[in-house]
């Protein structure tokens, strides 16, 4: 532990200061407008028996081990440095933004002809440019972005498209050029003006601020009209329709309040929930509800302090108001506020409605709060599950990871199967895998089973994932460690093995995927069971005698669950393929039709029947005027 003397070689600098334990692992971040006088409090009250100081910030000074330091300018400064320390090493002892990571932001790069696009982890490696943002709904970011896209032909092309490329020639048109999606910058088809002009509104729209793009695409619209330009013009008007309809998606608030940031906090000993709102021009275009877990018994002032500079700050708005609630006045310190480096008026209306809108916000944080409170209350549900599948089972450690596969095929062909994933006894979607059965080409499920089962855990060093022919799955090479077994792979894949293996099936499937773990040398280190339909018994690898769990049973249930979720998983990805082979028939047969012109056709017109409707026009953009008559003439 630290000694008391020690501090007086510390500055009476304002700046921040690390906590380093004897691992030299940073604990513990702080900001200080002196220094020392702020470390010497925390060992103040040791000289009185350690008195006034609780127990979670004792045992904080009972693990410091060496202190390190940075003098700043001045407190301003030391803030937003904390912050970003905080951000960058999520120290122990620090409080922490639950799930902040995941909230996606919209970036606009700067570049040459510049790229919109989403973006998550902002603070670990962004791309050069701006970004808008965070938003709590991934649905709303996509919205936001669906409509750029159908207002703008932007390009999603990552060329280096500076003007010595473009004169050069170096670049060809793709796809989305020739579909409409883009109007051809990297050949020097679209002036950098003009692209210029669409960022400019699509900046203006991803602040809240809709005049301009709006009085652009009206003025367009009319010129085009007086030119006779009757398609271009209405064009141009659906666009405006498009603008308007999500301009009035917006909650209208008061028109009279123009640029305002709401914060409200509620707070129990282990958390606090910050809710934010966003209101420009009389319109709430962004919201969002932090959850922050306590570790020092930080105060709520400290807390919001913390969540308004991460909050406000990356967002592209300068001009900034909060508005407070009266009974929450305290949270509003001056020193709260002098922290923030942006000047903010803050007001505490009593009634009308910014009174309304502190309302709307607390309820926003209340219903967040009792959501996080059931999911918790859903977690320790779901471990009462587990434990009681443990036990029914005779299984040996807690089943947290499960792993189930399942077959389907008609009359062999197409024969896929697939694995789904739960963890802690709900579905883990991105550790879901599809398979195409490959050494298998009659209909044996047995046989499959057991090729996909050894696929499953086995891999060559270093393989990288299949993806032929769309399969998307990701194989892995076995590490052994001193009590587990670990599968990784070059493709990403990192995990645990399951601590149970679901088979859908009988008898048959069961031994035919025990052999194939044994054959791994993993039977007897993964617990294996097998589920047959209709009577739902549950077979074990050697066990001629099955055993049956009351239907009502929480076990059966899960089983069941896992079961159909594989079946289902399976069974969309059989549909998929199958309609695959049944699109492309029609086309191979055409000759002079070779597979990417195939590709792109279907990539355009999605069907042969939208492509039997397509004029002959739109065949010639995407594959000329000789392969378009020849898909007229084969099709008509």
């Amino acid at each position: 532990m630290l000694e008391l003397p020690l501090t007086s070689k510390l500055p009476n600098n304002p700046g921040i200061y690390k906590f380093f334990d004897k691992n030299n692992s940073l604990i513990y971040i702080g900001k200080a407008k002196d220094i020392r006088k702020r470390v010497s409090s925390y060992f103040s009250s040791l000289k009185g028996g350690k008195r006034g100081v609780n127990w979670k910030t004792q045992k904080l000074i009972n693990q410091i081990d060496h202190v390190e330091y940075t003098i700043v300018d001045n407190e301003f400064d030391a803030f937003l440095l904390e912050n970003n320390l905080i951000k960058k090493h999520q120290p122990k002892y620090n409080i922490q933004l639950k799930d902040d990571k995941s909230y996606p932001y919209i970036c606009v790069t700067n570049e040459r002809f510049p790229r919109v696009f989403s973006f998550r982890n902002i603070h670990i490696k962004p791309p050069n440019g701006t970004f808008y943002g965070p938003y709590s709904s991934v649905r709303t970011m996509n919205t936001i972005l669906e409509l750029i896209n159908s207002i703008y032909q932007l390009r999603t092309c990552k060329y280096n498209l500076s003007e010595q490329n473009v004169k050069k020639k170096k670049y060809k048109v793709c796809l989305e050029y020739h579909i409409g999606n883009c109007k051809g910058p990297c050949e020097g088809l679209q002036s950098e003006k003009e692209y210029n002009e669409h960022i400019l509104q699509i900046k203006s729209i991803l602040r809240g601020h809709f005049t301009k793009a709006l009085s652009f695409l009206k003025s367009q619209m009319q010129k085009a009209a007086k030119e006779f330009k009757f398609e271009k013009a209405q064009q141009y008007k659906e666009k405006l329709e498009l603008l308007n309809k999500y301009q009035s998606r917006s909650l209208v608030v008061n028109q009279k309040i123009y640029d305002l940031d709401v914060f409200t906090i509620i707070s129990n000993q282990r958390f606090a929930y910050i809710n934010y709102l966003k209101v420009v021009k009389g319109r709430i275009v962004n919201t969002k509800t932090i959850e922050v877990k306590k570790k020092l018994n930080e105060t709520d002032a400290e807390i919001l302090a913390f969540v308004i500079i991460e909050t406000i700050t990356p967002a592209p708005f300068l001009d900034h108001q909060i508005n407070k609630d009266e009974s929450q006045e305290k949270y509003f310190s001056n020193e709260i506020i002098t922290n923030i480096p942006v000047e903010i008026p803050v007001s505490s209306p009593k009634r009308g409605d910014k009174k309304k809108l502190i309302e709307l916000s607390l309820k926003n944080a209340c219903f967040f709060q009792n959501e996080k409170q059931q999911n918790r209350s859903t977690g320790n549900d779901q471990t009462k599950i587990l434990k009681k599948l443990q036990k029914d089972l005779r299984l040996k450690s807690l089943p947290t990871h499960i792993e189930c596969f399942d077959n389907s095929n008609i009359h062999g062909k197409n024969a896929v199967a697939s694995m789904v994933c739960f963890k802690n006894g709900t579905p883990s979607k991105k550790d879901f895998r599809h398979f195409n059965i490959k050494s298998v080409t009659t209909p044996d499920d047995v046989a499959s089973m057991k090729e996909i089962v050894y696929r499953r855990y086995n891999s060559p060093p270093n393989s990288p994932p299949n993806r032929r022919n769309g399969e998307t799955e990701k194989r892995g090479r076995q590490v052994t460690d001193s009590s587990i077994h670990r599968f990784t792979d070059s493709g990403g894949y990192r995990g645990a093995v399951p601590q149970l293996i679901i088979i859908d099936g009988g008898k048959g499937q069961l031994n035919a995927a025990t052999e194939a773990l044994k054959s791994l040398e993993l039977y007897g280190q993964i617990a294996i069971i097998g589920i047959a339909k209709k009577l739902e018994k549950i077979y074990f690898p050697g066990d001629n005698i099955a055993l049956h769990i009351d239907k009502r049973s929480e076990t059966l249930k899960l089983i069941q669950k896992i079961r159909n979720e594989a079946h289902r998983f399976a069974i969309q990805f059989h549909r998929k393929k199958r309609s695959k082979t049944q699109i492309s028939p029609s086309l191979i047969k055409i000759d002079g039709i070779g597979d990417k012109s195939m590709e792109k056709l279907l990539a355009r017109f999605k069907s042969p029947k939208k492509i039997k409707q397509a004029s002959l026009e739109e065949l010639v953009e995407i594959v000329g005027w000789q392969k378009a008559g020849l898909v007229k003439e084969r099709l008509f």
